[in-house]
């Protein structure tokens, strides 16, 4: 049975399940804005930051706070006799991505799913089984989609859920645990996330950002980042006396985009290997704007790729003139693998922890960034857990009740491995 509208909340026992929580979260519109330069990039990431104070108060987290720019903190100290064990972090964020529309989200709840291919509301759209061969797997669960008009928000108000459904399991059930510090960010869509994270005053000892897809997943490799800003100036003239004058920025643009490899695209790449992403191309015959994500897990791979663009850049100035193309490579951030290997117990325990949760443990790289990978570097070695959810940063998200239950079982059981 399909619902479009969120039930009433159901608790079991006295805890809010955490799809219940998440739920609320995806009724609050928090894309966040690459063309602000304000922290956070969107007041309305400030509308969920105040609510989820607001909660984590009602949890008994005393000292939950949001600060001047946006950033959600809160600590549950050490129960006796576990003060000695190592600050646990838990962190996830508030934005949602820009490449869909993240406001007025109608999420449907489908129950009892039949493993079949989902029709997204009266959209057109539908989720394919031959596309998303796993749903199969997810035949029998509680899956919850878009109405195939937004994003649904999985990415990242599932992890939100998530962490304040484990705080809140442990403190009513009284389970023995060392600090638990928990961090909310505004912003890591647009690669900003943990730049203004208080990493001193979080107070963790090590951290996981629960900002992942299907529950199991256990990350420590992500992709080196870069942003490539292109601007290319034309000639323009009346088309009538244009032979040998006029000059079309945008078929220089069409001509970059041709000399970079076809095959080192997302679409055509998995695992390890890197790519060259156009993601957008804006122009006119006088002047054409590209940007591009360059993504690479091998740091000389990395370096090679700014390097490729920026010799396509060179060639086609000597081809058209000096300053015709114009390029400016910005670096976001680094595989976390360095800062992560040193310290490799926090994949052994997340390992253990899926286990204990009747989950197999899937240790395998991101082919994205998280912050983690920002806060590793700052000193924070910070790995990433999966949430349950898949199809993120379009109209196919989704995400089971179950898939999230068992996220959350996850991360209760790690709690306890650190307690230990």
């Amino acid at each position: 049975m399909i619902y479009n509208k969120v039930k009433k909340c159901r608790k079991r026992g006295s805890k809010m399940k955490a799809y219940e929580r998440f739920l609320k979260y995806v009724s609050v519109w928090t894309t966040s804005d690459e063309t602000s330069e304000t922290v956070p990039s969107a007041d309305r990431e400030l509308v969920l930051a105040e609510l989820l104070v607001e909660e984590m108060k009602e949890l008994g987290i005393e000292d939950a706070r949001v600060d001047e720019k946006g950033y959600v903190y809160g600590s549950v100290p050490a129960t006796l006799g576990c003060e000695n064990a190592p600050a646990l972090g838990l962190i996830a964020h508030m934005d949602t991505a820009l490449d869909a529309p993240g406001d007025n989200i109608h999420p449907q709840i489908i129950e009892n799913y039949d493993g079949k291919d989902v029709v997204l509301g009266t959209s057109g759209k539908t989720i394919k089984v031959e596309e998303f061969p796993y749903l199969a797997d997810l035949k029998g669960r509680t899956l919850i989609t878009t109405d195939g008009t937004t994003l649904l928000g999985a990415d990242d108000k599932a992890g939100i859920a998530e962490v304040l459904t484990v705080v809140d399991e442990i403190l009513k059930e009284g389970l023995p645990h060392g600090k638990i510090c928990i961090g909310f960010t505004p912003d890591e869509e647009i690669a900003r996330g943990a730049k203004h994270f208080d990493v001193e005053g979080f107070g963790a000892d090590y951290g996981y950002t629960l900002d992942g897809s299907a529950e199991g997943e256990i990350q420590y490799e992500n992709f080196n980042a870069s942003t490539a800003f292109i601007t290319i100036h034309g000639v323009s003239v009346h088309t009538g006396t244009a032979k040998d004058v006029l000059v079309n920025s945008q078929t220089i643009g069409t001509e970059f985009h041709q000399m970079l490899p076809v095959s080192e695209r997302p679409e055509t790449t998995e695992g390890y290997e890197g790519f060259y992403h156009l993601v957008s191309f804006h122009g006119n015959v006088t002047e054409t704007k590209m940007k591009y994500f360059i993504r690479d897990f091998d740091t000389e791979g990395f370096h090679a790729r700014a390097a490729k663009m920026q010799e396509i850049a060179g060639s086609l100035n000597e081809k058209y003139g000096a300053g015709t193309v114009e390029i400016e490579i910005v670096e976001s951030y680094y595989n976390m693998r360095e800062k992560i290997e040193p310290c490799m117990q926090l994949i052994e325990y997340a390992k253990k922890a899926a286990e204990n949760a009747d989950i197999v443990p899937d240790v395998a790289p991101i082919r994205g960034g998280t912050d983690g990978a920002r806060l590793s570097f700052k000193g924070l070695p910070c790995p990433n857990l999966g949430t349950g959810g898949h199809g993120y940063h379009g109209p196919y998200e989704h995400i089971t009740v179950e898939g999230m239950d068992l996220a959350t079982d996850m991360v209760v059981e790690l709690v306890k491995l650190y307690a230990k």
